[in-house]
Order: C-alpha cells, then sequence, then structure tokens
C-alpha cells in the first residue's frame, strides 16, 4: 500500500453518487470497500475498477441492519488491515406531502438516511480511535438546508445528518476528520423511489437542470485529499444554472 493510499468504505455503492465516487477514489489509487444491496451491480463495478488498476472489494450490504455495517466495517479492517475512510453516502428519497400518511415511507427514510449514518458512526468510529484517526464523509443535501413541499421528512433527515457530523465533528477534534457534502440536484436514481404522483412530477420539474455525480465524487476526493490537520467540514455543490 502506498503511503498516499488511504483505506476507504463506500455505502450506497452501486449507482450515482456511490458509484461515481468509487471509479474516483479507486483512480485516485486508494484502497476500497464498496457495500450495497445490489451485489450484481457492485460486482460489475468492481470488474471495471479492477481492470483499470485499481484496488476494490465489494460486500452485500443493509445500512438499516447495525451488525451488517459492524460486519462491512470488519471486512475492510481484515482485508486491507485498517478502515481510514468512512463514506456514508446511502440514501432514499421518497418524497410525498405528509397529509398524504406514508408512514412506511417516512420510517424508511428515517431507518436508511439516519440510522444508517449512525451506524456507520457506530461501526467505524472505534477503529479509527484505536488507530489514532480516520475520516468521515457524509453525505447530505440541500435539503439539509432548507425545507420544500414534499420533502419535509426527507429534509428532516438530512438535517439530523448535519446536526449529527458536527456533533460528531466537535467530539472528535483532533483525532478524527468529519465531512458533510450536500449535493444540489444531481443525477442519480433517488427520485425512482417516490410513489406520490403528485411529488414525482415536482420533482421531474425540480430535476430539470442537474450535475453530474462525477461533480460530487470530485467534491469528496478533495475533502479526503487534505493533508491531516485540515478538516474540510461542509461543502455545498450546486449546478451553476439552477436554483438548487
Amino acid at each position: 500500500m502506498r503511503a498516499s493510499a488511504k483505506v476507504i468504505a463506500i455505502t450506497g455503492a452501486s449507482s450515482g453518487i456511490g458509484e461515481a465516487t468509487a471509479l474516483r477514489l479507486a483512480a485516485d489509487g486508494h484502497h476500497l470497500l464498496l457495500g450495497a444491496r445490489r451485489t450484481d451491480r457492485l460486482e460489475r463495478l468492481t470488474v471495471k475498477i479492477t481492470a483499470d488498476g485499481g484496488s476494490v472489494s465489494f460486500r452485500r450490504l443493509d445500512v438499516t441492519d447495525a451488525a451488517d455495517v459492524r460486519a462491512f466495517v470488519a471486512t475492510a479492517r481484515e482485508r486491507y488491515g485498517r478502515l481510514d475512510v468512512m463514506v456514508n453516502n446511502a440514501g432514499v428519497m421518497p418524497l410525498s406531502s405528509l397529509a398524504e400518511l406514508k408512514v412506511d415511507e417516512w420510517d424508511r427514510m428515517i431507518d436508511v438516511n439516519i440510522r444508517g449514518v449512525l451506524h456507520g458512526i457506530a461501526a467505524a468510529l472505534p477503529v479509527m480511535r484505536e488507530q489514532g484517526g480516520g475520516q468521515f464523509v457524509n453525505i447530505a443535501s440541500v435539503g439539509a438546508y432548507e425545507v420544500s413541499p414534499t420533502a419535509a421528512v426527507y429534509c428532516a433527515t438530512k438535517f439530523a445528518v448535519r446536526a449529527i457530523s458536527e456533533g460528531l465533528r466537535q467530539e472528535s477534534a483532533g483525532d478524527i476528520r468529519v465531512s458533510v457534502v450536500s449535493p444540489g440536484v444531481t443525477e442519480s436514481e433517488l427520485a425512482d423511489s417516490i410513489s406520490d404522483p403528485v411529488a414525482r412530477e415536482a420533482m421531474r420539474t425540480y430535476r430539470s437542470v442537474t450535475i453530474p455525480a462525477e461533480a460530487i465524487a470530485d467534491a469528496i476526493a478533495f475533502a479526503i485529499g487534505r493533508p491531516a490537520e485540515v478538516d474540510v467540514n461542509e461543502i455545498v455543490v450546486r449546478p451553476a444554472a439552477g436554483a438548487q
């Protein structure tokens, strides 16, 4: 392992921002463990990265299962001997107005978007403290700074990601870096989970201007690539041509 290479675990790596981040970080020479539920996509991504000379492995991962996330982190240590960066990227966005009472969808967003990040922290934090350092990159959203109709619960989960990350930063200052990356409208499959027809149509209009997932991958790579004494805490990346 070359001196500048880091061991990086990425959740939600099978598509969108997670996939783009895996490709970018592998190209930068880092060692990756990729996690997601869709192992067929992870396998294809792993084959591509390996063919391009990258160092990567994958494991099926459900971030709502704390034991599964612990096993994911343990796999990184077994494979590479340490874990330098945990990218908590997995997320869902089934938008709807509160009056639609889609409680199951609310619960799913809470489980993936909040508990998933907490599970990632709970699994990786003891490892990083034991080895004397590390970094969390938690993916939030512009929805962590504002609320819009049909997105109340989604925005609440992303506000929570920011709050959790700031608490972790304050508690871990000096040893463990904490970065929050908040994408604006980005090319991804997130909108595919919207079952409510009104919210789906509104999102189609909202997403008329997007940025590629690679733009977010670049921001993540920037935060990871700073010297150990520099902690990039928050990055917001929006389309230049759009309000969001």
